[in-house]
């Protein structure tokens, strides 16, 4: 059974609902390839193996519950969510020795569904980058190809999935932090409508831009997961009050019913040629599929870089400004007085693309700067919004690459920090506009690394969202596995 790993999460649900396998046999088997495969990805920050294996002896003793979507499933998550009693760094040094004294919302909701904890994973400190290289701790490596990033903050999630040591994961997409890594790395990632899923006990960056959401191998996994964590919480005010809908078995979408909208401007022709080659065979499958493709118009994207960058880092500037050494997190002891005492703990505590962020937020806040880059930015997003709603009146979705490029060589745009902001042009202006999205790789390209392409969708529109990723999942199956270590076959 050491290949119960290689299951998907519906899968190994079915597989524990008729007894096929115990909990303890499974959470063994993707601990096993955990540990397998960690020395080469190096996806997590903290492995949670006994935890995980007691309360999959505690599940077994109690035999499966059909009510129950995660009953002994096992996830890794991102190192913003709190558990209580496990390390939550937010790949940072401030946080290095913190230990969760609550748990967050969604934490709660997926273990009262059963779900098993293995380990939390590495992301860029505090969710700032799109390589998880900006971790205090590591840097995680693409499994499709060691030398290669994972993208960003939540690689380490993706990792883990496309690795293979869990069939699913948590991660926060800020700005395409879910989707983008899910594209490089090869598996699905879901952005859910801002406000679908509790932000509560998720260690805070952008609180107007992040949102919860699950990275799996298939789209009805992404649902499982969804339906589980989705709905309003009395602890966070910015969830919305919306109806949910079946996100297990969202209805069926007719191919010649469906229309995708390909925005212009995210469609350039200086794609990389293996994007390029990859993303026109498949729209050329999906014409042939019966969907209607049409060009839409996002006359103000242009902008989307940087008033993202902009309202982004004044919320970060904010978020962290309790980290200053004299409340709590890590302290500087090379301090003599209280104004030392901020300057040691950032620039100690603090990685640079932390301190960039920071720095530009309080800069766009300060007196004489506030209307001149803050509010801009703020109208810049109303409009952004407004043409990526306009574009949806004329579509059911819009069809989105990405990224330009594929999976890059770790440490090549680490000295490039504006390339890397222009490269989140892809998946961020959906974070403006608020509405749901959905990641799926397409193939492998000619380098044998993943090409992805997403869906952005109305919000709260996350079941057809679903639908439709399963119609393109029909399409484009999952990609098999990447050979990690010699006993990979």
């Amino acid at each position: 059974m050491s290949d119960l790993w290689r299951l998907s999460l519906a899968q190994m649900a079915q597989g524990l609902q008729k007894r096929e396998f115990k909990v303890t046999e499974l959470v063994a088997a993707c601990l096993s390839r955990l540990r397998q495969t960690e020395p080469a990805v190096e996806a997590c920050l903290a492995v949670l193996g006994d935890a995980a294996l007691s309360q999959a002896d505690a599940l077994d003793k109690a035999g499966p519950d059909p009510n129950q979507l995660l009953w002994g499933l096992p996830l890794t998550i991102k190192d913003v969510f709190l558990l209580q009693g496990a390390p939550t760094t937010a790949g940072s040094r401030e946080l290095a020795n913190y230990h969760g004294v609550f748990e967050a919302t969604v934490v709660e909701r997926l273990r009262a569904q059963g779900a098993v904890f293995l380990a939390k994973t590495n992301c860029d400190e505090f969710a700032m980058g799109s390589t998880t290289e900006f971790s205090a701790f590591q840097a995680t490596h693409n499994p499709w190809a060691l030398d290669r990033v994972p993208g960003g903050s939540s690689g380490g999630a993706a990792a883990s999935v496309a690795a293979g040591q869990a069939p699913g994961a948590l991660g926060t997409d800020t700005g395409g932090s879910i989707r983008q890594p899910a594209g490089l790395c090869g598996c699905v990632g879901l952005k859910p409508t801002y406000g679908r899923v509790s932000r509560y006990g998720i260690v805070a960056y952008g609180s107007s831009f992040d949102q919860a959401g699950p990275l799996a191998r298939t789209v009805a996994d992404c649902g499982r997961i969804l339906a589980a964590i989705a709905g309003p919480d009395e602890r966070d005010a910015t969830v919305a009050r919306v109806p949910l809908d079946d996100y297990l078995s969202p209805p069926p979408l007719q191919p010649h019913e469906l229309v995708l909208g390909l925005p212009k401007q995210l469609w350039p022709e200086d794609l990389s040629p293996p994007v390029a080659e990859t993303l026109a065979a498949a729209r050329r499958e999906l014409t042939a599929a019966g969907v209607r493709l049409i060009e839409v118009d996002l006359p103000r994207l242009r902008y989307a870089v940087a008033a993202y960058y902009i309202l982004a880092s004044a919320e970060a500037s904010s978020n962290l400004a309790r980290y200053d050494g004299a409340r709590y997190g890590f302290r500087s002891p090379e301090s003599r007085d209280l104004l030392e005492l901020y300057a040691q703990t950032r620039r100690v505590g603090l990685g640079p693309e932390a301190r960039r962020r920071i720095l530009l937020g309080t800069f766009v806040l300060s007196s004489g700067y506030y209307d001149a880059y803050f509010r801009k930015a703020a109208q810049v997003r109303r409009l952004i919004a407004e043409d990526i709603a306009s574009a949806l009146e004329k579509c059911h979705f819009l069809l989105v690459p990405v990224s330009a490029i594929p999976a890059w060589p770790l440490g090549s745009l680490l000295e490039d920090p504006l390339t890397l902001y222009q490269m989140d042009l892809m998946t961020l202006p959906l974070n403006l506009y608020g509405g749901p999205g959905l990641s799926k790789p397409v193939a492998l390209g000619p380098d044998n690394l993943p090409v992805g392409i997403q869906l952005w969708g109305r919000p709260f529109a996350e079941a057809s969202l679903l639908a439709a990723g399963t119609f393109l999942e029909n399409l484009w199956p999952p990609l098999g596995w990447p050979r990690i270590s010699s006993q990979d076959g």
